[in-house]
């Protein structure tokens, strides 16, 4: 008796138990030599919630992404930082030069087909790059001393 008892409960339990759900066309994961990627296709229906540091979409893969693709390991004493707010960004980006002199630097942002959208002088250890003018895509930022490349950052605009 307190067997069919025990079982009636957890049946009912489990029909009260819920999860998150979406009516999705493929998803998987691919990986190759670069890394793994989680991905899903063909969600509809989703919400998003904004604050002032940015916005969220729930149940939809959140970007988050600044990526050194290349860097010149010989320079020492070197630190570049690249940091953008909110990440992705979507209004401008604060490239940070600390323990450097900066007097020969530069910067040159170039888009995903290799065009170059601006190339400035490095003035100051804190140089805000404005992005709000330009479409979501994803950017490529080299940081250039004497017109050898130190670094390349990949950031994405939202």
């Amino acid at each position: 008796m307190l067997k069919t008892i025990a079982i009636i409960g957890m049946v009912i339990s489990i029909n009260g138990l819920q999860a998150q759900e979406a009516n999705i066309t493929s998803a998987g994961n691919a990986s190759g030599s670069e890394g793994t990627v989680s991905y899903s296709v063909g969600q509809v229906f989703y919400t998003t919630n904004s604050g002032t540091n940015g916005s969220v979409s729930s149940g939809v893969q959140q970007p988050f992404e600044i990526s050194v693709i290349i860097g010149v390991s010989e320079m020492v004493g070197i630190n570049l930082i690249c940091s953008a707010y909110p990440n992705p960004t979507t209004d401008f980006l604060t490239l940070k030069i600390e323990n450097f002199d900066n007097s020969n630097l530069s910067f040159q942002l170039i888009d995903i087909n290799g065009n170059l959208l601006e190339n400035k002088k490095i003035i100051v250890s804190e140089t805000s790059i404005i992005m709000s003018n330009l479409v979501p895509a994803i950017y490529f930022l080299n940081v250039i001393e004497n017109g050898k490349v130190l670094k390349i950052f990949k950031i994405i605009k939202k």
